[in-house]
């Protein structure tokens, strides 16, 4: 596969961003100055990746021309460095080609993330709270942020999350949390299970881009506004006033609630947001749909209801049943140390993108 022709159009196009940022009339424009901020940046790596690899070529080019010199010691010189150069030209052009495969659009996005207990009963409900808090030490590693939009938590007095919804904001932070949505499995034994046997219980989770106003209208007609007292947390102001917002999206019968502010106006920005957003996946659920070939491979369907992770505490274990991946550290692990396995779903991401480009 040629990508020289590509990476030069790259290049080109850069210079040009980069002469259109210097202009001032853009600089009257912040919405352009931003736009093309954010396309600048995102030919950066390719651009800075490219000039060492024309260089390294150079360089072996020019020593290739001093093997032709009939001096000796020259060309014993010419012979080191085209030895050490020539491999990481090789490293340069396999680096360049995966920075060419085509990008996720919502890869630099936050995300609002969903986690519902599945069957299993109370222990399902721990399970979610779990997951919870292991996304939440994952965002703590990263230096995101994280609200909470909206919970429901089980009345049983054992603790754990029927329901939890919150916002990650992060730089790319879509990228790296996308390959959780699905299903995930626990095999243990229950805290309520007095007789030590291991159950085994659910939840899924769905990661979903937050969508951009420029992205998804809504027309007020749309909507069915409703306020009610607040039921989470939050302490006793939160239960005293109708702190809480619910937004029914009449079209679509999606209903989004917001409850963990006990400002009435923060709670309803963020139902629009995550109504928006909400919107925007259906959206992109429907396209997905229609491309369904383009999403089967190693990393499965995108299909939310897709089982793609057992976490086995017995067998101190994960596995990942898209890419077949095993870990034996679930400790590290739920406490946030997901790097291993987002790196491995990267690669086989790439790889079946790179299978699809030769085939």
């Amino acid at each position: 596969m040629n990508i020289e022709p590509k990476l030069q159009a790259i290049e080109q196009e850069y210079e040009d961003i980069g002469r259109k940022l210097s202009d001032p009339k853009t600089a009257s424009d912040p919405k352009e100055l931003q736009t093309l901020g954010k396309k600048r940046a995102r030919l950066e790596p390719v651009v800075a990746k490219y000039e060492e690899y024309k260089s390294a070529v150079k360089s072996v080019a020019e020593a290739k021309e001093l093997l032709k010199a009939g001096d000796p010691e020259l060309e014993a010189l010419a012979r080191e460095e085209i030895a050490e150069l020539e491999p990481k030209i090789e490293s340069f052009t396999h680096d360049l080609t995966l920075l060419l495969l085509p990008q996720d659009p919502n890869d630099d996005k936050n995300v609002i993330l969903e986690i519902r207990a599945g069957t299993g009963g109370d222990e399902a409900t721990l399970f979610a709270a779990d997951l919870y808090r292991m996304y939440v030490r994952f965002c703590e590693r990263q230096g995101w942020k994280v609200e909470i939009i909206d919970s429901s938590t089980n009345t049983a007095g054992i603790g754990g999350y029927k329901e939890i919804v919150f916002r990650i904001a992060g730089t790319g932070a879509y990228s790296k949390m996308k390959y959780e949505s699905g299903v995930h499995r626990v095999q243990r034994v229950p805290v309520t299970e007095a007789g030590g046997r291991i159950h085994t219980s659910a939840a899924t989770v769905a990661v979903l881009p937050e969508a951009d106003d420029v992205e998804v209208e809504i027309r007020p007609e749309d909507l069915k506004i409703d306020t009610y007292r607040s039921s989470g947390a939050g302490g006793q102001h939160v239960n005293m006033t109708d702190s809480a917002v619910r937004i029914t999206h009449i079209p679509t019968g999606i209903v989004v609630t917001c409850q963990d502010e006990r400002s009435q106006i923060k709670n309803r920005a963020r139902a629009m947001s995550y109504l928006k957003t909400k919107l925007f996946d259906l959206e992109q659920q429907k396209q997905a749909s229609e491309q369904a070939s383009e999403r089967r491979g190693m990393i499965g369907t995108g299909d939310r209801s897709e089982r793609i992770r057992t976490y086995n505490f017995p067998q101190n274990r994960i596995t990942d049943h898209r890419i077949n991946l095993t870990l034996y550290k679930l400790e590290a692990y739920l406490d946030g140390d997901l790097y291993e396995m987002i790196d491995a779903m990267l690669l086989a991401e790439q790889t079946q993108k790179l299978q699809e480009i030769d085939g």
